[in-house]
């Protein structure tokens, strides 16, 4: 099978030589990881166009990715070793998205979602055309779609090289292990710390998530409880954050 577009591609030069001078935390995990792929990971998941980007979003929400894949994989079994289209998922029976290990809540979140994609108010060309912040105000529309998820679409979906995930959990781990906070940081201390990486704070995200999960990282910690974290396969590299939208309803 050949690679899906752009999980190949090594890390920016421009971007790594940028992020490398603006801060000294960022050169060391550049300099251990010489030919990083930020992109690699999505070889291992199915293909994704827009609606199946947003499907992974939300299927992700409040989970691991580790757990989020077997939902996935789950739902791919269910329409034939692929990921369903919008009309698809729109006539799909109800118990087989439930099924799949879908609740309720995203399951409606999802058709929503297609509903938009089927009748034109979403198309991927569309999206490719907004600035970032067209993009996440026409996802949060949608009820059950919060910053987080648009983050994460505009990072997979549409490659954009500076967006920034401050809520993630698995994303402030690595910073508080990187950067030696005695804390998990806030999200406002989060934003401060990105400031220093724009405009590439998606490659900076992406060499932070590799730090956290990666053996060979120099933040490797000496307790057991670390070492058990940091080895964990990349299915579980990005611990996902509940959506936030409080006009909408909040994940089950």
């Amino acid at each position: 099978m050949e690679p899906k577009i752009g999980t190949v591609a090594p890390a920016d030069p421009k971007a790594k030589e940028f992020l490398r001078n603006a801060d000294p935390v960022m050169a060391r995990l550049i300099d251990v990881h010489p030919d990083f792929r930020p992109r690699a990971w999505l070889d291992e998941l199915p293909p994704l166009d827009a609606f199946g980007t947003l499907v992974f979003q939300v299927l992700g929400q409040q989970l691991s990715v580790a757990a989020t894949r077997a939902i996935l994989s789950r739902l791919v079994e269910n329409f034939g070793g692929r990921l369903p289209s919008p009309a698809e998922f729109l006539g799909a029976d109800a118990q087989v998205l439930h099924g799949s290990g879908m609740s309720a809540r995203k399951v409606a979140t999802l058709r929503a979602i297609a509903e938009r994609f089927a009748d034109g108010r979403l198309s991927e060309e569309v999206l490719a055309e907004m600035s970032d912040d067209e993009v996440e105000a026409v996802l949060t529309e949608v009820p059950g779609v919060g910053p987080w998820t648009a983050h994460g679409f505009l990072l997979i979906a549409l490659n954009r090289p500076d967006v920034f995930l401050p809520g993630d959990v698995a994303l402030r781990r690595a910073v508080q292990r990187a950067y030696g906070f005695d804390h998990a940081p806030t999200e406002l201390e989060m934003d401060q710390l990105a400031e220093r990486w724009r405009p590439y704070r998606s490659l900076a995200v992406a060499y932070l998530f590799t730090s956290e999960y990666d053996q060979h990282a120099p933040q490797v910690s000496g307790d057991r409880r670390g070492r058990r974290v940091l080895a964990a396969p990349r299915t579980r590299m990005r611990h996902t954050h509940p959506e936030d939208n409080s006009a909408k309803p909040a994940e089950a």
